[in-house]
C-alpha cells in the first residue's frame, strides 16, 4: 500500500516513510492511495477469530509490499495483549467497547501498534527515532508504557505544569529509561505551540528523527480500522439486516477508520454521529463538511500537536462524494438530550455511559426510522472507560462505575522535581542535555 498526501496526490510514499516522517512538507496528512478488496476474508472470520489474528491479517494485506506475513503477525501479537469487547444489549443493539486496555482509553490500540511497527522498522534499518507529543496525561501514560524496554525509540512528552500523570519513574531518561517528560510553565495551548514550532524546523526534525504518536501519524490511525472487522466477526451471525455504527466525533479518527474499513469491503451501511461545527447536515439533509468551503491550498498546515482528521475525511468524500453524502448521518444533540440518553442506557441496560456515548446513542435514536428498516443492527462505539467520566455519570444517573486499579495508575500524578520550561529553546536545550 502506498500513501499520498491529502494536498498532493503525486506525493506517494511507503508506509515506513509515512510513519517515520509523518508530516508531509506540503502541509497535508498521509492517506492510503488504494485498498485491497478483503470481502472474502472478512466473511470468513467469526466469533472465534482473535483480534490479534484480525490485526495481523489486515496488516499483512495493507502493507504486504513492506512486511512479510510473519512480521505482520509478530507486530500484532506484541501490540495487542488486549482486545475490544462486543456486547449484545438487545436483539439489534450492540456495544463495541474499546476501553479494555491498560489505561482505559481507545488510544492504547493505535499507540501500541504504532510503537511496535516503528520498533520493527527501526530494528531492520539500524536507526532510532523520537516521539515528540504534547499531552495532558492519557497519551503520555499510554506511550510511556508501550515504549518501555524498546531499544530504538524514545519519547519527549510536553506537559502543562501540574498535568504529568500515569508515568513510572523507572522510565525517565535520567533513571535509564527512554521517556523525557518536560513540564511547561504555561497552558496546554503553550505546549501545542512548542510542538508546532519544533516540527516547523525540518532540520531539527531530521536530526532527532522526530515523529508523533497522535493521529496525525497514519500509523496511529490505521490500526483503528481493525475495530470494525472485529465487531463484524462477533455480530455477523446475530443480525439479519443492515449494520450501522454510531460514535462521537472527537477528532474524527474513528469515523475515518470506519470508512477505511468500508473501502476494503467491510459490510457496513452507515455511520451515525452527533453533529459538530465541522460536520452537519445541509439544507437538503445530506452530510456536509464545512471545511470543504476553503480550498486546502489556502489553509494552515496540518497540526502535528493537536490533529483533526477532517482533511482525511474530505479526501474520502472527494473520492466517493455521491455515496458518502448518504453514508454518514449527523444528528443535532443537545447536552440535555445526551444526559437523557445516558440515563436511558442505564435504566434499560444497566450500562454506564459517558457524555460522548450518550450523545452517540441519542443521535442514533433520531435515526430510528432508518434503523427500523430491514431489521437493521446498531453498534454503539464506546471509546473510553466510563470511570474516566465518573463525575458526569454520577450527576446523570446518581451513581458511578468503579475505577479499575490500572486506570487509577494511569491517572496518578507525577512530581518531576525538575525545572519548568517556557520556550522552544529551553525544550531543545533539555533534549540536548538528556539525549
Amino acid at each position: 500500500m502506498k500513501l499520498i498526501s491529502t494536498r498532493d496526490p503525486e506525493n506517494r510514499v511507503s508506509f515506513q516513510k509515512a510513519v517515520l516522517d509523518c508530516m508531509p512538507e506540503d502541509g497535508g496528512l498521509y492517506v492510503p492511495s488504494d485498498f485491497a478488496d478483503l470481502r472474502r476474508w472478512l466473511l470468513y472470520t467469526d466469533e472465534n477469530t482473535t483480534f490479534q489474528s484480525i490485526a495481523g491479517s489486515l496488516t499483512s494485506s495493507l502493507i504486504k509490499e513492506e512486511f512479510s506475513p510473519i512480521i505482520s503477525e509478530t507486530i500484532a501479537t506484541k501490540a495487542f495483549p488486549f482486545e475490544p469487547k462486543v456486547r449484545q444489549l438487545d436483539n439489534n443493539l450492540f456495544t463495541l467497547e474499546l476501553f479494555h486496555t491498560p489505561t482505559g482509553s481507545h488510544k492504547d490500540f493505535g499507540i501500541s501498534f504504532l510503537v511496535n511497527c516503528l520498533e520493527t522498522i527501526l530494528t531492520i534499518k539500524g536507526e532510532t527515532a523520537t516521539f515528540l507529543d504534547a499531552t495532558v496525561g492519557e497519551l503520555g501514560a499510554s506511550l510511556s508504557r508501550c515504549i518501555r524496554g524498546k531499544k530504538h525509540l524514545k519519547a519527549v512528552l510536553i506537559y502543562p505544569r501540574g498535568y504529568v500523570r500515569g508515568l513510572s519513574e523507572e522510565d525517565f531518561v535520567w533513571n535509564g529509561g527512554n521517556v523525557l517528560p518536560i513540564e511547561v510553565d504555561g497552558s496546554e495551548y503553550t505546549c501545542h505551540e512548542i510542538v508546532r514550532e519544533i516540527f516547523a524546523n525540518h532540520d531539527f526534525v531530521e536530526r532527532y528523527n522526530l515523529t508523533v504518536a497522535n493521529t496525525a501519524n497514519i500509523g496511529r490511525l490505521l490500526p483503528q480500522t481493525f475495530f470494525y472487522p472485529f465487531a463484524f466477526s462477533r455480530i455477523k451471525k446475530l443480525v439479519n439486516g443492515d449494520i450501522y455504527y454510531t460514535m462521537p466525533g472527537g477528532n474524527y479518527s474513528n469515523l475515518v477508520a470506519g470508512l477505511y474499513s468500508w473501502r476494503f469491503a467491510l459490510p457496513v451501511n452507515g455511520f451515525i454521529c452527533p453533529s459538530t461545527d465541522e460536520i452537519k447536515n445541509d439544507v437538503l439533509g445530506n452530510c456536509t463538511i464545512m471545511d470543504s468551503l476553503v480550498d486546502v491550498r489556502n489553509r494552515e498546515k496540518a497540526d502535528p500537536a493537536s490533529p483533526s482528521n477532517l482533511e482525511r475525511l474530505e479526501e474520502i468524500f472527494n473520492s466517493n462524494s455521491a455515496m458518502l453524502k448518504h453514508f454518514i448521518y449527523p444528528a443535532d444533540v443537545s447536552n440535555a438530550q445526551a444526559e437523557d440518553a445516558t440515563r436511558e442506557l442505564f435504566m434499560k441496560y444497566k450500562l454506564f455511559a459517558n457524555r460522548a456515548t450518550g450523545a452517540s446513542y441519542h443521535a442514533a435514536l433520531q435515526k430510528s426510522s432508518m434503523l427500523s428498516e430491514d431489521d437493521s443492527a446498531l453498534v454503539l462505539v464506546m471509546r473510553d472507560h466510563p470511570a474516566l467520566n465518573s463525575d458526569y455519570i454520577r450527576h446523570a444517573i446518581g451513581e458511578a462505575p468503579e475505577m479499575p486499579e490500572r486506570i487509577s495508575q494511569a491517572l496518578r500524578h507525577n512530581e518531576l522535581k525538575r525545572p519548568y520550561v517556557s520556550s522552544v529553546a529551553e525544550v531543545l536545550l533539555t533534549m540536548a542535555d538528556e539525549f
